[in-house]
């Protein structure tokens, strides 16, 4: 996908074309600099650090027969490199990377032949690293796929472009199965692997509230979350939810769904939930509510919300949408969850080699004290907390540098150009202190 911007949305290509920038190629060169990176990581006192394989450095194509050696002894120094600096990794084996050969050559996750590409990259990574990581998701934000409106959802979720007049939501349905055997397999596998492996599922949580007390109001806001809710249903419970399967009979979706399928789920079910929280969103069928001119989600149901604030991104600020929906997946599962994203999107300005991000600490010290109540007024079981990014990405959405998240500001700017050079930010020494006293002094 090329660069874009807030007014400008990534493109979709198909290889590479001649004069068009692809700023996730390269992007911080983490590759590079990660024993660098790593340090700085532990002078904040990281005790984990979510990161990724990507599916890519191990099978380039995604069907070969042999893994590629390069790329798994990569994976083995950076480990190693993190957990000698007692940083314990915690890892996504698909994070928007899938091989492209597997999109042009079998139509992406539309192939139910993708299940067994994939789970044998997962069961090749889990076999090598199963000494030195414990902690796996398989899929990230796998829910994104539902928005059908913005096609960077279906293409980096499940390699999926659209045709013109295709049902969009029986091929995401389709796909999402495949993906949820996936899963599955990759789940029972890992436990005869190491029984120890956590292996969770990874949701984009978003919560969604009614606008007024209209009934017509609440209920579509409870319907938004349940197609939401939907893959980690499928996910934690191991079977399909009742409105779905309505949905199917409704739309005369005969779906490759087998009796076999059905098992795997539900033996295949996640000890975990992964969660990102950046925003909420607020819903109203009311003619007259304010709309959002959100060509994110593209979702006309979308209103301003009188009660929160807005980044320049347009994503609201609502700290305790997080405790919210904290307490939501914890009475409806039961399993214990992963906080493995939340970050403030924010054009960092660097002046004589200084960031003075108090927006960002204001962001995150908000959030957590909301985490810190789920916990301990509510009883939320919660594993862990890493933000996004730790270091300054490329943001997935726009595809800029502008949009900074870290704690540490990488000297690169929107075309590419920069020298890569590394500046901790204020929000460096401040995270380090709120992890060196657990958060007392929040």
């Amino acid at each position: 996908m090329t660069a874009g911007s807030k007014d400008h949305a990534r493109e979709i290509t198909d290889g590479i074309i001649e004069g068009k920038f692809y700023p996730n190629h390269e992007a911080i060169d983490f590759y590079g600099h990660y024993q660098e990176d790593i340090q700085l990581f532990a002078e904040m006192g990281f005790k984990c650090l979510r990161t990724s394989i990507a599916w890519t450095r191990i099978f380039p194509n995604g069907d070969e027969q042999e893994p590629n050696e390069a790329g798994l002894a990569f994976y083995d120094e950076l480990f190693d490199e993190l957990l000698e600096h007692g940083i314990e990794p915690v890892i996504t084996l698909s994070h928007f990377e899938m091989p492209y050969h597997l999109v042009k050559q079998y139509g992406g996750w539309r192939s139910r032949e993708l299940i067994g590409f994939f789970t044998k990259f997962a069961v090749t990574v889990m076999k090598r690293y199963k000494d030195k990581v414990k902690y796996w998701m398989t899929f990230n934000e796998i829910n994104n796929q539902r928005i059908l409106e913005n096609p960077i959802y279906s293409f980096t979720n499940s390699g999926i472009l659209y045709q013109a007049g295709e049902d969009k939501l029986k091929t995401m349905y389709q796909a999402a199965h495949y993906q949820f055997v996936a899963g599955a397999i990759t789940v029972a596998e890992g436990k005869k692997i190491n029984p120890d492996f956590q292996i969770g599922c990874m949701l984009a949580a978003t919560p969604n509230y009614p606008l007024t007390s209209d009934p017509s109001d609440i209920i579509a806001a409870q319907q938004e979350d349940e197609k939401q809710l939907f893959f980690t249903d499928v996910q934690v419970r191991g079977n399909y939810p009742r409105w779905a399967i309505k949905e199917w009979e409704r739309n005369g979706y005969e779906l490759d769904i087998t009796e076999r399928d059905l098992q795997l789920l539900k033996a295949g079910t996640v000890d975990y939930i992964g969660i990102s929280y950046y925003l909420s969103n607020t819903i109203s069928t009311r003619p007259e509510a304010v709309r959002l001119d959100d060509d994110l989600l593209g979702d006309s149901s979308l209103v301003e919300n009188p009660y929160v604030s807005m980044t320049e991104w347009g994503w609201s600020i609502d700290p305790a949408g997080l405790r919210h929906y904290l307490n939501l997946l914890s009475n409806r599962y039961e399993r214990p969850i992963f906080i493995v994203e939340n970050g403030f999107g924010y054009a960092d300005t660097l002046v004589e080699e200084k960031v003075h991000d108090v927006e960002r600490i204001d962001f995150l010290t908000q959030h957590i004290k909301e985490m810190k109540k789920a916990i301990e007024i509510d009883g939320v079981d919660v594993l862990g907390y890493t933000v996004w990014g730790c270091i300054d990405p490329i943001s997935f959405t726009t595809g800029e540098m502008r949009k900074r998240y870290g704690f540490i500001y990488v000297d690169r700017d929107n075309q590419g150009n920069g020298s890569l050079k590394r500046i901790k930010k204020d929000s460096f020494d401040w995270y380090k202190q709120l992890i060196q006293t657990n958060g007392a002094e929040l």
